[in-house]
């Protein structure tokens, strides 16, 4: 049998924890509900328990909400530091998990996550700096710069860019509890549905207005990415995504908000394979924590 790892994709709404082996394989799964620390982290190790007490697992990997330390020289490493989910502010969650199973633990944020299941098995391949965005509960983003994962002060933030914000034609004051009306509190799914008095983004019919308008404020923030880190390409996943429409108006406004200045062939005539959806749709963040995993083991065996 080959080696097999654990993975958790860590969401505000749900932990999505697997099973699986450095091919991305999927053995086991389970979706455990995101309450508090104390009800949720021993969800998570009996889980793994169950089949690491029979066939040990090599590494487990933690793709995180954040915001989260990352720094291995500070004593907060491993923990959520300021998420805005009640409960989880200064959580030891690397801690948590080593006490139950003192074996390697990749640690990283579930964009970044993403951003390497989408490397090894999906619409990252054969690139060596792109982002990967999500969009839903929160917005996020993450990826790799000259291949490697982006960290660096403490990790990307740039679902909190500051965007344009036209009131007159939206007055809704923006959602964020940290910023208001930055990127994620104009146009993450909660924003939405403030703003439109819906339960859901999804619940907006596919000529409703609103879809303009979500579709303007991604295009300020890819655009901005585009300009800042020059991604070759820029992987957009998540449940706002999931409308059909939607990608074909943020790749329609960018020429026009770029205005002929970056000059390239993907974007002024192939944008389509510029802007894509995941490959791995909604897997690519667990696939890339068994791949966070797989790294942890690999450099803990390195160092030996």
């Amino acid at each position: 049998m080959s080696s097999l790892f654990g993975g958790i994709e860590a969401g505000g709404t749900k932990f999505c924890c697997a099973i699986g082996d450095s091919n991305g394989n999927l053995i086991k799964e389970s979706s455990i509900p995101t309450t508090t620390p104390e009800e949720t982290v021993p969800k998570v190790i009996d889980f793994f328990a169950e089949t690491h007490n029979k066939t040990p697992l090599q590494a487990i990997g933690i793709g995180s909400f954040g915001p989260i330390d990352l720094n291995p020289k500070s004593p907060y490493y491993g923990y959520t530091t300021t998420p805005p989910k009640p409960g989880w502010q200064m959580f030891n969650f690397v801690g948590s998990i080593k006490e139950a199973f003192p074996i390697p633990i990749g640690f990283d944020t579930d964009v970044n996550g993403a951003a390497l299941g989408e490397y090894n098995f999906g619409a990252g391949r054969g690139l060596d700096t792109f982002i990967y965005v999500t969009i839903g509960t929160g917005i996020g983003a993450g990826g790799m710069v000259s291949g490697k994962l982006i960290h660096g002060l403490v990790h990307p933030e740039m679902g909190h860019l500051f965007i344009p914000h036209d009131k007159n034609r939206d007055p809704f004051p923006g959602s964020c509890p940290f910023h208001g009306d930055c990127l994620e509190g104009l146009a993450n799914g909660p924003a939405m549905q403030k703003r439109w008095k819906i339960k859901a983004a999804t619940d907006l019919p596919p000529n409703h207005p609103g879809w303009d308008l979500e579709a303007e404020y991604l295009a300020y923030a890819f655009a901005n990415y585009t300009l800042a880190l020059s991604p070759q390409r820029i992987i957009a996943g998540g449940g706002v995504m999931k409308q059909p429409q939607l990608l074909e108006k943020i790749r329609s406004r960018i020429p026009s908000l770029l205005n002929g200045y970056i000059k390239h062939a993907k974007i002024l005539k192939n944008i389509d394979d510029y802007i894509v959806a995941p490959e791995l749709g909604d897997r690519a963040g667990i696939i890339g924590a068994l791949a966070l995993a797989e790294e942890a083991y690999k450099n803990d065996q390195r160092s030996k």
